[in-house]
């Protein structure tokens, strides 16, 4: 009882902080909105426009690419699951229609009809999926169904579990002749124990192969003293296996490339950050060659993303590999040829894209975020990290990465997102949970979600 008490006072105090907010933002939003009709350029108008369907509708990379694909002349429809019908990107002007469907880890059959019934009704073009962790294979899964109907940009269900393996991925990567940490598949705690640490003289780190969003972030290192306690209280089995990774000092870096056949037709980096929600591009041409490498060996079509780690040697190691979107996608906010890059067929490496509704605006491929793009942030949480600050120089610091950045919600255009995520998505979730008193770890509102244990 008194952990659900902490739980309500914990949710409590922070839909009052988010009411004391709301004022704030509404009046900014609407400042916005009345500009905005105003001085809003003209929406482009394509040779080709087609009608996109995209998935993972509460998470800003849907919404960015939603943004991306309207703004090049195409119609866009946005869905998720009955859990998240209070999207708050439904509001973007960018988003023809809202849909929500089935949970497909609940029921994954109903999950692709209800697709598939979206498709026909709504005479979709392209399924582009922008998948949840749990979601990415089931997305796969309805992508054969769907391909008959549509282009489907995602890779196959067998393909989608070799690169969500942390284990096959590493394996797969040497086998071509790339860089890779050492890596063993655990089924039993046991096998840690095991383990002769002294002869192996490496340290390594327990991930699990199944996506969980609070374990993930465990980076604890073996071996240490109490690893016996710490390993057999893991629910490592074998309907559950992890990865015993070999820990490798260096920089690590995130990536999104969207991919046509094995070209890298766009692709960012950033160096990671906590809890993944600030990004800013630099440029590693060395991990752009190995995904080059990796994805025109195995010929891959769809959307991949991958966290390096670079050695002070310089090598470059693959750590894990989300066949699905990346949120790094944000700092293509000003870009006008994301759409291009995903939707067009030609042309090769090197050679350059026009865009289609202006032919004289060209790019070589693969795009990478324009020059003058800024980093991207989510504002709610760097208020969030405002705790943090301790001195004049850490709130210098924080002043700087949000005054030089860009929102990654927010855009003038279209700014209903900025207010509806925070002040109804979050907010609504936040309600059901203190109806239930249950706890949560931590708000993400770049995935637009409360992160709870044993969650989504």
């Amino acid at each position: 009882m008194n952990r659900q008490i902490t739980a309500a006072l914990k949710t409590i105090g922070t839909l009052l902080l988010l009411l004391i907010l709301l004022p704030i933002n509404a009046a900014l939003v609407l400042t916005a909105w009345i500009v905005s009709q105003i001085t809003a350029p003209a929406r482009a108008i394509s040779d080709h426009p087609r009608t996109i369907l995209l998935t993972g509708g509460k998470m800003t990379k849907a919404l960015q690419l939603a943004r991306s694909f309207y703004a090049a002349g195409h119609d866009v429809v946005l869905v998720e699951t009955h859990k998240y019908w209070l999207s708050g990107h439904r509001f973007s002007r960018a988003v023809k229609r809202f849909y929500t469907v089935p949970a497909p880890e609940l029921d994954p059959d109903a999950y692709s009809q209800a697709l598939l019934t979206i498709v026909q009704r709504e005479q979709v073009d392209v399924f582009i999926p922008v998948s949840s962790p749990v979601a990415s294979f089931y997305d796969a899964v309805a992508g054969k169904q769907l391909m008959s109907h549509c282009e489907v940009i995602h890779f196959s269900p067998d393909i989608t579990q070799q690169l969500d393996n942390k284990f096959t991925l590493c394996e797969t990567a040497r086998s071509l002749g790339l860089s890779a940490p050492q890596v063993f598949l655990i089924t039993s705690p046991q096998q840690v124990l095991d383990f002769d640490f002294s002869a192996d003289h490496r340290q390594y780190i327990l991930k699990s192969i199944r996506y969980n969003s609070v374990s993930r972030l465990d980076l604890r290192r073996l071996p240490h003293e109490g690893m016996a306690e710490y390993v057999t209280s893991l629910p490592i089995r074998p309907d559950n296996p992890w990865v015993m990774q070999e820990f490798i000092a260096g920089q690590e870096y995130c990536t999104h490339s969207m991919v046509r056949q094995g070209q890298v037709r766009l692709h960012c980096c950033s160096r990671s950050s906590p809890f993944q929600v600030n990004y800013e591009q630099v440029d590693k041409p060395e991990i752009l060659a190995w995904i080059e490498h990796f994805v025109g060996q195995l010929q891959l079509t769809g959307q991949i993303s991958f966290d390096f780690i670079q050695a002070a040697d310089g090598t470059v190691y693959p750590i894990e590999c989300n066949p699905r979107t990346h949120s790094a996608i944000t700092l293509f906010y000003n870009h006008p040829g994301l759409a291009d890059a995903y939707l067009g067929d030609g042309p090769l490496k090197g050679q350059a894209t026009s865009l289609q509704n202006d032919p004289q605006q060209r790019f070589e491929l693969p795009i990478t975020p324009l020059p003058d793009s800024k980093p991207t942030y989510w504002l709610y949480h760097e208020l969030w990290r405002l705790t943090e600050v301790r001195s004049s120089a850490d709130l210098q610091a924080w002043l700087n990465k949000v005054l030089r950045g860009k929102e990654a919600l927010f855009q003038g255009s279209d700014p209903l997102p900025f207010l509806a995520v925070p002040h109804w998505q979050i907010t609504l979730l936040l309600l059901n949970n203190l109806r239930q008193l249950k706890s949560w770890v931590r708000i993400d509102f770049n995935i637009g979600k409360l992160v709870e244990l044993g969650g989504d």
